[in-house]
């Protein structure tokens, strides 16, 4: 499918496209997939986040993935379980900076970043 978001015929519209071209896409990779990493991505086991978990151990509103300026950095919910970066449980509401190959474990589904 082509994206027609960006006009080509213009001179702008060319810089913009080169820009988009060259921009490099991270994933968030699991079970059943992976989808492309964008500015907010929200995880948990309501049917209304962008990352559906289908575990109980997974909390309704569990974690957040956010951009900030070039990275992207993870932040528990207060979930009931906790959220777990490569085996170590993060800090409850504080953003803790993610790294590529990195593995999130929410309940009993991991996550990678790649």
């Amino acid at each position: 499918m082509q994206d027609d978001t960006i006009n080509t015929e213009s001179k702008i519209g060319q810089r913009l496209d080169s820009i988009v071209k060259k921009e490099q896409v991270s994933y968030l990779m699991f079970e059943t997939g992976r989808i492309p990493m964008v500015s907010k991505i929200t995880i948990g086991r309501a049917t209304d986040n962008d990352v559906v978990i289908d575990n109980k151990l997974a909390s309704r509103h569990h974690a957040v993935i956010q951009k900030i300026k070039n990275d992207y950095y993870i932040k528990d919910l207060d979930s009931t379980n906790g959220t777990f970066l490569n085996g170590e449980p993060i800090p409850k509401d504080k953003y803790v900076k993610l790294g590529h190959q990195d593995t999130l474990s929410i309940g009993k589904t991991n996550l990678t970043i790649g």
